[in-house]
């Protein structure tokens, strides 16, 4: 049986109907952007999200439909608080990249809990601070927390369900190291009462109906947005890994059952992760994050005005063999993997009076590549295991100046997603496993077929030069603002 898929992402909803053959119909979307009222703020309107969900879920229903369940891919760590019996929130929501809970950060550092800005538990104290700063209607279970998912599953089931799964659990900085239960230090140091805190759930499993949509179909699976993209493209077996390259990029490989050893943040930059649990059973990852990839693109556009849009950009670096030694680093936000310096800033090096248009946008495409080979190196030396092949999906898979700088960065084959954004078969996959449309994650790595496998071409030396010069000109972008590069989450 199909599976109806809601995916909301960081601009909009999407749903879809994803067949028994992994392919992907009925699509449609609504954008539903976030505000930013003050440098640094990022919010979201939960009940713009809440129509958009209804909305594209019952028209893909109705033209796909029936359907053996439902799956739900979302973005991660957005936070948001809502009255228990009204079902409306009670402030704007705070996005993933909001930062104005930095300085709280900081200073939990001095109690000994190392939480990032970008995670849910400062954002929801926030929250709690502006609109319940006694706590008294928090523990007395008026107001309740989520994230997005959590968001869209009490909205489908009508307020009958109040859960995450264990993937989105993992990134609120809220929960143990098993990501079981909720971090009771953590919660009493930011005066959040548990009881305002969804249950903790299997990503692939029946948890109730869907009761808002024709035909009340289950809802049997969940997980943020990049552990959906990994089990989407077949990454189920410790070793396999894939990269989404869109705004920013994520490099997320499956390590298997095994615990990993670091708890936080490990020796080369990557950060462990629940891939999904299932069965009461977790299969972990590592993570390693890119802060600029496609916004490079869009700079070059909106700012630099070197193309007219971003499908552009691949025909414009195809004006050039090679970017006469101009080289790129993006990092026009900092630098995640694996120096973690927001002291870092964008860099050219190597311009000279030849150096023309198609150079600088080759430059930036190749730089890219080589952020994506910082991430491939650190997940091999913080996981132990190797990657022989990186799969890829996001906006810029569709670039084929980029992704063959990748292949020739990375030094391996890369392969291209069937679709542009694996998150949607991602939570198909886990839904299915739930109600049998796939037999287990074996059934799902079958299931992976590349639309395309691009291949290096470069010689080994010709390509371990390039590495090498690359990696000075990123030496050279780190610590550009001292006092930005001295924070550390």
């Amino acid at each position: 049986m199909s599976i109806l898929v809601i995916d909301v992402g960081t601009s909009g909803v999407r749903s879809a109907v994803v067949r028994p053959d992994a392919s992907v119909e009925h699509v449609h979307h609504v954008p539903v952007l976030p505000d930013t009222p003050f440098p640094g703020l990022v919010e979201f309107d939960g009940v713009a999200i809440a129509d958009a969900v209804v909305t594209v879920a019952a028209r893909s229903l109705a033209e796909g439909g029936p359907v053996a369940g439902v799956g739900i891919a979302t973005q991660r760590a957005s936070t948001l608080v809502w009255d228990r019996a009204t079902g409306i929130p009670v402030a704007p929501g705070q996005g993933w990249q909001d930062l104005r809970t930095v300085g709280t950060c900081l200073e939990l550092q001095g109690q000994g809990l190392r939480l990032a800005p970008n995670a849910s538990a400062t954002k929801l104290a926030a929250i709690l601070d502006e609109v319940d700063p006694d706590r008294r209607r928090s523990e007395a279970g008026e107001l309740i927390f989520g994230t997005v998912d959590t968001w869209v599953t009490w909205i489908l089931s009508e307020g009958a369900l109040h859960v995450t799964d264990a993937t989105n659990a993992g990134v609120t900085g809220l929960v143990d190291g098993d990501v079981t239960a909720w971090h009771s230090r953590t919660l009493e140091a930011l005066r959040i009462p548990v009881q305002m805190l969804p249950d903790i759930v299997d990503s692939s499993g029946i948890l109730g109906h869907a009761s808002v949509l024709d035909g009340a179909p289950v809802i049997a699976g969940m997980a943020g947005d990049q552990q959906a993209s990994l089990v989407g493209q077949g990454c189920t077996r410790p070793g396999l890994a894939k990269a989404t390259f869109g705004t920013g990029g994520m490099l997320d490989q499956c390590t298997g059952t095994t615990r990993p050893a670091e708890a936080s943040r490990g020796p080369a930059g990557t950060f462990p992760i629940v891939g999904w649990r299932r069965g009461g059973q977790v299969t972990w990852g590592v993570e390693a994050i890119m802060l600029s990839a496609g916004s490079c693109v869009e700079w070059l556009r909106d700012d630099l005005g070197l193309i007219d849009d971003a499908h552009q950009s691949a025909q414009v670096a195809a004006g050039c063999s090679d970017s006469g030694d101009v080289w790129f680093v993006p990092a026009l936000l900092g630098m995640g993997t694996p120096v973690w310096d927001f002291g870092a800033r964008g860099t050219l090096v190597g311009l000279t009076r030849g150096s023309g248009r198609a150079e600088i946008v080759r430059s930036v495409l190749e730089g890219i590549a080589h952020r994506g080979a910082d991430l491939l190196e650190a997940a091999e030396a913080d996981s132990g295991l190797e990657i022989d092949v990186l799969r890829v999906d996001g906006g810029m898979s569709a670039n084929d100046v980029f992704t063959q700088a990748l292949a020739e960065a990375c030094s391996r084959p890369i392969e291209i997603s069937p679709v542009l954004e694996a998150t949607t078969l991602g939570a198909a996959f886990l839904a299915g496993l739930a109600v049998g449309t796939w037999a287990d994650e074996a059934d799902v790595a079958a299931a992976w077929n590349p639309q395309a496998v691009i291949e290096p071409v470069g010689s080994d030396s010709d390509r371990a030069a390039a590495r090498v010069r690359w990696l000075d000109a990123r030496s050279r972008a780190e610590g550009t603002i001292p006092e930005l590069s001295g924070i550390d989450f």
